[in-house]
Parts: C-alpha cells; structure tokens; sequence
C-alpha cells in the first residue's frame, strides 16, 4: 500500500511540474499574437496616446515576467483575472459591461462538460462492446467491417463529419436539430435532444481509438495459458473474454478510454463552431478574434489541466488495475 501512495504521490507531483511549464508555454504562446488589443478595440483611428492609455490601464505596458507571476499568482489564488472585451455578443451574461474570466468561463464550461458527458455516456459502451465483438468474432465479416467503418470516421475531419450528419439528420430527415442553441433553464431532455448531433459527431470520431485498442488487448491475451484453460474447462467465448480476458486487459483499455475523454474536453473546438454551441471551445474561438489575452489563457489552461488530471487518472486506475505494476521490481 506505501508502494503504491508514492506512486500516486509521484505522478501528482509530476503533474503538478507539467501544468506549470504548460502555464508558461501558454503565456508566452498567447503574449505573441499577433496585433494588439488596445489597437483592436480603439480602432484604426486611435491616438498614440490613447492606445498607450489603455495598455496601461490593462496592464499591458508591465514587463513580461512581472505579469506571468501575476497571472500565476492570481490563478493559484483561484482568480483568472478580468476579461479584456465587451461581452456584446452575451446579453444574457450583462449585456456589454466587463466580466470576469471566471464568470464568463463557468457556464460555457459547464455546457462543455455536459456535451462530453453525452458523448462519453454513448462512445463508451459502444466502442467496449465492438471491440469485446470484434475480438470475440476476429477476421469474420463483422471484424472487417467494423475496422474499415471505424477507420473511415476517425480519418474523416471532424467539420465534415458534422456536416454529414446535419445533411441526413436534421436537413433531409429533421430527426434533430442542426444547431445547438442551449441555454439556461432548458429542460434536460431539450438540453439533450439538442446536443446529440454534436455528441454524435464526436462519438464516431473518438470510438474508433477505444474499440480497436480494447480488440487488440484483448486478442493479446487469447494466446495465454489461463484463457487455454478457461477454454479447456468448456467456458463459452463470450465468457471467456469478458470474464477472463477483459478485467486483465483494463490497463490499456482505461488508458485510450482517458486520453478520449481528454479529448472530448480539449477537442470540441471545430464541433462547437459549426453546431454553434455555447461551450468553452466556441468561447476560445471567440475570445482569439477580439485578442481578448486573459479569457485565450484561461481557456488554453483549462484544456491543458483537463488532459493532464485524466491522464494522472489513467496512469493511476492502470496501476491500481494491474498488480504488476503496484509491486515493481
């Protein structure tokens, strides 16, 4: 048990390191935009003068080091600092006064959250399923065709497939709507119905990953002693696979399953754009056209702690999973 605490103790605080030089990278990345938010919001006619104002109003004439210790220092306080821009296109947030990073982040978060988990709640037992299936039914017609349809959709760029399933879904059969237009107080079946497509788009893209990896574990295992064994005691396949094979093939399986996860948090950019859904990605989006630098940062941080946190999971859940691995030689 103490072997295991100091794994966890290890990867936590490597974690830890990763996120703060991803902090620094991102800071750098965003500081050299291209353009200048002063410029930006004052226009092409805007005084030398006028523009330094604003700059130093915001902060922007510090020198570089002395903002990324405030920014840090403010984030490990729990404050993301203050949006630069006028929220215009938010009237259901304040109309065009100043919010903070964190009011404008929350619900556009939380929208996100909620299409991931939709996502998740179909991507996940359909890709465990054709991959026990392919695995159970290797080289037949089923396996085949699994393979070539799953390969097809994560190959496919994810605005194309968006646009495939918005041409047979809600134009020539108007199962569901083509736009995601959530918004507070919606009822949770109208908040569904309205975020399938784009959960749909994201399962095809993010299932082909899991179900091959949860295939390719499982038909690794076929060939060990104990699963001859389990075959020699006159166990059905499907038994044998799911109750012999699968729980020692958890490790890699939890692995792949965790870094799609992380990606339907840090990956849902193009699919909100073109479902125009309120989440952080469509968020980031717009925040990068009106170089609105504190709102870029945030949002970029959020995406990096999310991959890194499911990654730490993963790494975690596999070594609680496998016994070899929580007593290494």
């Amino acid at each position: 048990m103490d072997s295991v605490l100091r794994i966890i103790i290890q990867r936590l605080a490597l974690g830890a390191v990763t996120l703060l030089v991803v902090s620094i990278v991102i800071f750098v990345a965003v500081n050299l935009l291209p353009g200048d938010f002063a410029q930006a919001i004052l226009g092409q006619g805007a005084t030398p003068e006028a523009i330094e104002t604003i700059r130093r109003d915001l902060g922007l004439d510090q020198p570089f080091f002395f903002r990324y210790f405030t920014w840090l220092g403010g984030i490990l306080q729990g404050d993301l600092g203050t949006s630069f821009a006028q929220l215009n296109f938010q009237t259901n947030m304040g109309g065009d006064q100043l919010k903070t990073v964190a009011e404008q982040i929350a619900p556009r978060f939380e929208n996100t959250m909620f299409l991931a988990g939709v996502t998740a709640a179909i991507a996940v037992p359909v890709s465990l399923t054709l991959g026990i299936l392919a695995a159970l039914y290797r080289n037949s017609v089923f396996d085949r065709a699994t393979n070539i349809f799953t390969l097809s959709s994560i190959s496919s760029p994810e605005f194309f497939l968006a646009y495939i399933l918005i041409l047979f879904l809600a134009v020539l059969n108007p199962v569901l709507p083509s736009l995601s237009n959530i918004f507070e107080g919606m009822s949770l079946t109208d908040r569904t119905i309205r975020t399938l497509l784009p959960a749909l788009t994201l399962t095809l893209v993010v299932t082909a990953h899991m179900m091959r990896m949860t295939r390719a574990a499982i038909i690794n295992l076929l060939a060990s002693p104990y699963i001859e064994m389990a075959r020699l005691k006159g166990l059905s396949p499907m038994r044998v696979i799911v109750v012999h094979a699968l729980p020692n093939a958890l490790a890699p399986i939890i692995n792949v399953i965790a870094l799609n996860l992380a990606y339907l948090i840090t990956g849902v950019v193009v699919v909100e754009v073109v479902f125009v859904y309120p989440g952080i990605g469509q968020l980031f989006v717009d925040s990068v056209k009106i170089r609105d630098i504190p709102v870029v940062q945030a949002c970029c941080l959020i995406f990096a702690g999310a991959y890194i946190l499911l990654n730490l999971m993963a790494d975690i859940l596999s070594i609680l999973s496998n016994p070899r691995l929580r007593h290494p030689k």
